[in-house]
């Protein structure tokens, strides 16, 4: 497997990026500072030799011309090969179109880190975050404008996934789908949700399925806690969750992304998982971040990019990755696509539960439905 590829599956190691350009608040400078230091350490320890550049494009033009024109991206992990290659596709198309040239910085992590960095002064001009809910959190802090998600193709989604069940060789267990996670003597891993944000889809994943099969809130709650019962390790992050699955050997199944498993396989690791055919949509979701463009002069520029994300050239290259594509892409390729990607016959979103804003209220705040099940479980 190549680890500067950044990808963390199974241990391989997905250690924060940062950009060598980064633009930051005065007041938070030696932070941030200190942080990318500490950053790049990991990453030299946990790839054997120095990391690989973050800054895409001819520095020098931009330096020398006036047309030159600087992009601050700033996302999480996992979709960095695929930006990669995006970048290139956009820099031509604009040079072409518009005689301009575009730099890129790029920075990566996780994605809760990376919008508590922008919060804290990290200037990104577009961002590629892991959860609706982490964009909301840069609207409430006044730095992205309120209707990020109606300026933008697919309310602003431009990849997504799904959860699938990873279970040990030749699924001995005979796991099929979520509802089997509740079985007397079947026990799985997962992140815990109230530090991990991808922990909260294989939660909200669990209550859907219950919904979806004619259960009503409380049975759902029967359900939920069941299942939460089960679980054999509650980590405090995805990273961890899998160590113990697939490093420590504990427990009979893990609840992951689907193009996690698959960019996996596509590396070599040998893996067996289902996709149960009653799921939800893994949405990951672009912004401009109006405040820092603006400031920039990158507006014009910021918005084309994220916009280009949608297009079926940067969606191919999405779905090298894994991730699952929307838009004229999905459309006009479902034929091929349905080779790659099993069918879900019942696919839910988290806007059918009021989106992420009452999603958190309702499960995840302090006191709320998780942390009721967890005392109710005495592992609170």
């Amino acid at each position: 497997m190549n680890k500067r590829q950044g990808f963390w599956f199974f241990g391989e190691g997905l250690m924060q990026q940062f950009a060598t350009r980064s633009r930051f608040k005065p007041l938070n400078r030696a932070i941030s500072l200190f942080l990318v230091g500490i950053g790049l350490s990991v990453a030299i320890a946990a790839c054997g030799g120095s990391p690989s550049t973050n800054t895409t494009g001819s520095a020098s033009s931009t330096a020398d011309s006036k047309k030159g024109v600087e992009i601050n991206l700033v996302a999480y992990a996992v979709p960095k090969a695929a930006h990669d290659a995006i970048i290139t596709l956009f820099q031509e198309k604009w040079q072409k179109e518009k005689g301009q040239t575009v730099t890129f910085t790029q920075s990566y992590g996780g994605s809760g880190s990376q919008t508590r960095a922008i919060i804290d002064g990290l200037e990104a001009d577009v961002v590629h975050l892991a959860l609706g809910a982490d964009v909301e959190k840069l609207v409430e802090a006044k730095i992205v404008n309120e209707d990020w998600n109606k300026k933008l193709p697919n309310s602003g989604i431009v990849a997504k996934s799904v959860a699938a069940v990873i279970t040990r060789e030749g699924n001995p267990k005979n796991i099929k789908t979520f509802g089997d996670l509740t079985r007397d003597g079947v026990k799985w891993i997962t992140a815990n949700p109230k530090t991990s944000g991808g922990a909260r889809w294989n939660f909200l994943v669990m209550w859907d399925y219950a919904l979806k099969n004619g259960g009503d809130e409380t049975k759902a709650t029967e359900f939920a806690t069941q299942a939460f019962k089960n679980v054999a390790i509650l980590a405090k992050d995805a990273r961890e969750a899998t160590d113990v699955f697939a490093k420590q050997g504990q427990g009979d199944a893990l609840i992951n992304y689907e193009n996690e498993v698959i960019l996996a396989k596509q590396n070599g690791q040998k893996i067996d998982y289902v996709v149960p055919e009653i799921n939800i949509s893994i949405d990951t979701p672009a912004a401009v971040v109006d405040k820092n463009v603006d400031k920039h002069g990158t507006r014009e520029v910021a918005e084309a990019f994220t916009k280009f994300l949608f297009s079926p050239e940067a969606q191919a290259e999405f779905v090298k990755l894994g991730f699952r594509p929307v838009g004229d892409y999905a459309k006009t390729n479902e034929k091929t696509l349905a080779t790659q990607f099993p069918a879900v016959k019942k696919l839910a979103t988290v806007d059918e539960y009021g989106g992420w804003s009452k999603v958190q209220e309702k499960f995840f705040a302090d006191g709320a439905l998780f942390d009721q099940i967890q005392s109710k479980l005495g592992k609170s």
